[in-house]
């Protein structure tokens, strides 16, 4: 069985604030979606990192998502390859920004 996403983060944040935002969240976005066996948890990461890239989303919810790639298998050479291939579509400086933050994260030991 694969691993199984478990998200709080909405509810211990937001839960008595905006309780509906939080079940979103943490139920049917981590739960539910993230959890979908359709494509592996490696692939649903770049992925994820090429949406929010394109949207402009280069902040902590963005360095959530890099660290989470990387323990999912994504390498130093491939977050690379990515960003600056996306850079092309949504902008360089966007390429600039993920890229900053990525040498924080996969950072050589």
């Amino acid at each position: 069985m694969a691993e199984k996403i478990v998200q709080t983060a909405g509810r211990m944040q937001l839960g008595e604030f905006a309780p509906e935002f939080a079940y979103f969240n943490d139920d049917i976005l981590f739960g539910e979606n993230w959890n979908n066996q359709d494509i592996d948890l490696k692939t649903r990461c770049i992925v994820t990192m090429t949406a929010m890239m394109g949207a402009g989303s280069i902040d902590s919810s963005m360095k959530y998502h890099m660290m989470n790639a990387k323990a999912h298998g994504v390498t130093k050479e491939e977050i690379a390859a990515i960003i600056t291939h996306a850079a092309f579509y949504v902008g360089w400086p966007k390429g600039w920004a993920m890229f900053n933050m990525a040498k924080e994260i996969w950072v050589e030991k």
